[in-house]
């Protein structure tokens, strides 16, 4: 039996490198007999996370919007893979938001244990994606057991 795998795209740009590689990880992970679910971020409303902590009391976001139904998703599932577009040397904005929205998973509990990235920038230099594999090695590192096992970078695309 296969794994649960969450691949989140993170690129407004519909057809963009950064989404083509979420949509071939997500048919590898498939065909390898995972269950998949990828949820595109442009496609959700997705507001600002407050800072506030109510989230760690009521262990839900009291915020209003789309991410309460992913929060289980993304809690529940084995694999996580984050895509995204590579901007002044980071992640998108997109996605930190959604990291930050994440923030009631360390009341609640998580079952992911393998987080990949998938990354593209026009900048054919490796190192272009640096800042943005730190940026998700820092939300990694929040969590106990958990492990960054692969990073694609599709430079010069």
């Amino acid at each position: 039996m296969g794994k649960s795998v969450v691949v989140i795209s993170s690129s407004y740009r519909k057809g963009g490198n950064s989404e083509t590689l979420a949509n071939e990880f997500a048919r590898g992970a498939k065909e390898a007999g995972n269950d998949v679910e990828i949820i595109y971020l442009r496609d959700i409303n997705l507001n600002f996370c407050r800072g506030c902590l109510a989230c760690q009391k009521t262990l839900k976001c009291i915020i209003n919007d789309d991410i309460e139904n992913i929060i289980d998703k993304v809690k529940d599932a084995e694999v996580l893979c984050f895509a995204t577009p590579i901007y002044y040397y980071a992640i998108s904005g997109q996605l930190k938001t959604f990291l930050d929205r994440m923030n009631p998973i360390f009341a609640i509990g998580h079952n992911f244990e393998d987080i990949y990235l998938m990354t593209s920038a026009n900048d054919s230099n490796q190192e272009a994606m640096e800042t943005a594999i730190k940026d998700i090695q820092g939300w990694i590192d929040c969590f106990d057991g958990v492990g960054l096992k692969g990073v694609v970078r599709g430079n010069g695309t």
